[in-house]
């Protein structure tokens, strides 16, 4: 009997980083899959370049795209700069449809590896408010998924996991570091430098900062 596949969605980020641990935990055949989509920079993805190496996982796929063609969102269009003071509703980071079109690229994979499970670090507890990190969007995904592919009509379509979706940044810390992750290697800064150093100051440092402060007693961020 060989192990289950997984595809894990690989950003370079903190919550991917623990996905792909937590598959391996389970013993899964993991194939890590990237996105260059246009982001305006490219600190994170040499990180999930670095995290599948040292991982060791069977394949790790690196798909170009251009999102940022389109601009909308501070991560892609240079026109717009990423918030530093905190924003209300859904904030310019956000970049329109991202997840939904990584969850279908990962699903025509999962189709042709014939893999079981495809892993998601979305979080709907401590995060900055995307329309596509939320359990019910997870759960019309899963529907869609069922339905549109020949796995899904035949009934052994793959599973959308997102262990992370409940769980708080501090507890998905905890989590990680019981498996091992090495959060020093990760990148979650909207504005990173080329050295993959955060700016400690746009939602997303906001977040990881506070929640490294509850969970554990330093932060292994590395800070420009």
């Amino acid at each position: 009997m060989t192990n289950p596949k997984a595809i894990v969605l690989l950003s370079g980020g903190l919550d991917s980083s623990t996905c792909l641990a937590i598959a391996q935990s389970k013993n899964y055949e993991v194939y890590a899959l990237s996105f260059s989509y246009g982001q305006k920079h490219s600190s994170e993805l040499e990180a999930a370049k670095r995290i599948a190496d040292t991982a060791g996982v069977t394949l790790h796929k690196i798909i170009d795209l251009d999102l940022g063609s389109f601009g909308g969102s501070a991560l892609t269009d240079d026109e717009i700069d990423v918030p530093t003071g905190g924003t209300d509703g859904i904030p310019v980071t956000y970049v329109p449809a991202r997840n939904t079109v990584f969850l279908s690229i990962a699903l025509a994979w999962a189709e042709v590896l014939e893999a079981e499970f495809i892993f998601a670090g979305v979080n709907a507890v401590d995060y900055s408010g995307y329309p596509d990190c939320r359990p019910e969007y997870i759960e019309a995904f899963q529907q869609m998924a069922d339905l549109a592919t020949k796995a899904g009509i035949e009934g052994h379509g793959v599973k959308i996991v997102t262990p992370l979706i409940n769980l708080t940044k501090s507890k998905i810390i905890q989590l990680g570091v019981s498996l091992d992750v090495d959060y020093s290697q990760t990148v979650s800064c909207y504005q990173a430098d080329e050295e993959g150093r955060a700016c400690g100051k746009c939602d997303s440092c906001v977040i990881r900062k506070e929640a490294f402060e509850k969970a554990v007693d330093q932060d292994p961020t590395r800070y420009r």
